[in-house]
């Protein structure tokens, strides 16, 4: 017997805002029949594929430590380079910056300090040698 995860839930100060920001981070998008709207203390993301979900739930203590948990991003049209420069524009925060020219990785922040790393792609690992 084995389980699945159903949908990766990200407590929040703002779920609709914290939505709108990972929407245009991971092309997600949210439920046509459930529309989210400002103020809702749930919001629903889903992937175009409709096989992952993120789902954002209001609570009343802001963030206080580091993750426990945190998503490594690899991007799908570009470069790191371009894809960190595209979310510092969506309001990503640089925390640390650990990339080298054959790996690594940068550590961002979203709008509510929730760590996640841009990895390099798989066409640039490969020019590096390093896949």
């Amino acid at each position: 017997m084995t389980s699945r995860v159903s949908h990766t839930s990200v407590d929040c100060r703002d779920a609709y805002a914290l939505s709108v920001f990972w929407a245009g981070v991971l092309g997600y998008a949210g439920d046509p029949d459930e529309p989210d709207e400002p103020g809702d203390e749930e919001c629903l993301l889903l992937s175009p594929d409709g096989e992952h979900r993120l789902l954002f739930l209001e609570v009343p203590e802001p963030k206080s430590v580091k993750n426990r948990l945190h998503l490594d991003l690899e991007p799908v049209d570009g470069g790191r380079e371009e894809e960190v420069d595209r979310l510092l524009a969506l309001g990503a925060t640089l925390l640390d910056d650990r990339r080298r020219p054959d790996g690594g990785w940068a550590v961002l922040a979203d709008p509510e300090g929730n760590e996640f790393c841009v990895l390099l792609t798989r066409a640039e690992r490969e020019a590096a040698g390093s896949l």
